[in-house]
């Protein structure tokens, strides 16, 4: 007979693996791009999984039917899973793209260094688009990265 510490232990270890797993399915959501009637946005990467110092390609496609505006960041956040800025692009007035119609898609490469100049240290990170529909209501989506040594 197995003792009853064993068995309470294996049972925490078991749920606690399944509740684990739920988690990290809700986190590395994997499908970007989703078109919509109406207000939507995407985030789109070539891949989740990056090694450190490689290129970040990001795609903000409008999938919407309607046209959406923008900060001069792009609507851009880069964070760690705590919520902490890591990075978000700054563009002088000239190169800001104010408007984005239905379809169209803004193409930004993240070199993995932080807004202090630091390099991104190995972990997640979420990719976050937030952007204004015609009748000023936000429109947000984000993703997530894995970056490994």
């Amino acid at each position: 007979m197995l003792s009853k510490s064993l068995v309470i232990f294996v049972g925490i270890g078991i749920i606690s693996g399944l509740l684990f797993g739920i988690y990290l399915i809700d986190v590395k959501n994997t499908s970007q791009l989703v078109y919509v009637e109406g207000s939507g946005i995407s985030v789109v990467t070539e891949k989740t999984d990056f090694k450190q110092g490689e290129e970040i390609k990001i795609r903000i496609i409008n999938s919407g039917t309607v046209p959406l505006t923008y900060d001069a960041s792009l609507g851009l956040r880069i964070t760690g899973l705590s919520g902490i800025l890591m990075y978000s692009p700054s563009f002088s007035a000239e190169k800001v793209i104010s408007t984005l119609e239905s379809n169209e898609e803004i193409n930004i490469s993240w070199d993995q260094i932080n807004n202090d100049g630091d390099p991104a240290l190995e972990g997640l990170y979420k990719i976050t688009v937030t952007a204004t529909n015609d009748q000023g209501k936000k429109v947000e989506r984000s993703t997530t990265v894995t970056i490994w040594k």
